[in-house]
């Protein structure tokens, strides 16, 4: 009985040895694995905040900057830090759309012109309308894209078609910027795309944008593609449906364009253009933190501006530029 007693008592120990010695390299092989999770997560956190520090954000509340004009005159209707930097974002698709109007009126292209997909214009993300390598649309189709569902791929598949390069057709928007006078702004984009790791963004200013807005308004056909409130891209089982991103296309009357941008450090820019008894405002907001403050703002300024030009007299709540006094004062003695 006592060396069945000792032998029982042998095998349970050996028992618990055995787990002891296996327990050991599993608890190991554990913590080993938890740090190396913890050791790419980390990794991972640190790359992805190093990526969201790499451009200064320069929104604010309600805006960066902001101006208006008389679209006829060029007169300063408002201003308000107006020739401030900042980043205009998809609002560089006006610069894009603009060289491709002037081409086509050249007779250098023509609405009708096919365009293939490529596979570098195929890969380009975003806001886009997901042309695939092989697809063809003419320059009508792409434009249409680029103004209405402000598509990056339309974007560069239509500088593709006129230059031998993005980086070519980058030049042809600085050349024109200069022409027009845009003394502040420098692109680097065809479509005001946030830069990737060592790249510099586009910068530009509300003052340089109304200049750019008013050469588009030169050209018959531009309206008719920043007006568009929505239309059929791509048929099919599932057709695709381009909507513009311009709200107050939609809900304030009188207006047809122009151009809206946004990424996370350039905050919510517009270009916004209306008319009102035969007159045309353009409003141009850089850098706000918020679409509704932004397209609130742009609404105000429009509504206001397009009264001061019916009634030639400064409308209440808006700021007179400098060199308006004497008009002002003109007004006040008649």
């Amino acid at each position: 009985m006592i060396i069945k007693k000792y032998s029982f008592t042998f095998v349970i120990s050996a028992l618990i040895i055995i787990s002891i010695v296996f327990a050991v390299p599993s608890a190991d092989a554990a913590k080993k694995r938890n740090a190396h999770v913890h050791k790419k997560q980390t990794r991972g956190t640190a790359v992805t905040k190093v990526s969201r520090q790499r451009l200064q954000p320069l929104s604010k509340n309600p805006y960066l900057g902001a101006i208006v004009i008389d679209a006829d005159t060029s007169k300063v209707l408002f201003e308000d830090n107006a020739d401030a930097k900042g980043y205009p974002a998809s609002v560089v698709k006006m610069m894009n759309f603009l060289i491709i109007l002037e081409a086509v009126e050249a007779k250098q292209i023509t609405l009708q012109d096919k365009i293939t997909v490529s596979a570098e214009v195929a890969k380009i993300g975003g806001s886009e309308v997901y042309l695939k390598e092989h697809e063809v649309y003419t320059v009508d189709d792409l434009l249409y894209a680029l103004m209405v569902q402000s598509a990056n791929d339309a974007a560069a598949a239509l500088a593709l078609h006129l230059s031998d390069s993005k980086d070519e057709f980058v030049n042809l928007m600085n050349k024109r910027a200069r022409e027009l006078g845009m003394k502040d702004t420098v692109f680097r984009t065809v479509n005001g795309f946030p830069p990737g790791k060592g790249l510099m963004p586009d910068v530009s200013t509300p003052r340089d944008i109304t200049k750019l807005s008013q050469e588009v308004l030169k050209h018959p056909s531009a309206l008719q593609y920043t007006s568009t409130k929505e239309r059929l891209f791509r048929a099919g089982a599932q057709p695709f449906i381009i909507r513009n991103h311009n709200h107050l296309v939609r809900n304030f009357e009188g207006c047809d364009g122009l151009k809206t941008g946004y990424f996370r450090a350039a905050g919510f820019s517009i270009a916004a253009t209306a008319t009102k008894n035969g007159k045309r405002a353009i409003a141009v907001i850089f850098g706000s933190v918020d679409r509704r403050v932004r397209d609130a703002k742009a609404r105000k300024l429009l509504s206001e501006s397009l009264m001061e030009i019916a009634s030639n007299l400064p409308a209440p709540g808006v700021s007179v530029a400098q060199g308006d006094t004497a008009f002002m004062n003109e007004q006040m003695q008649n």
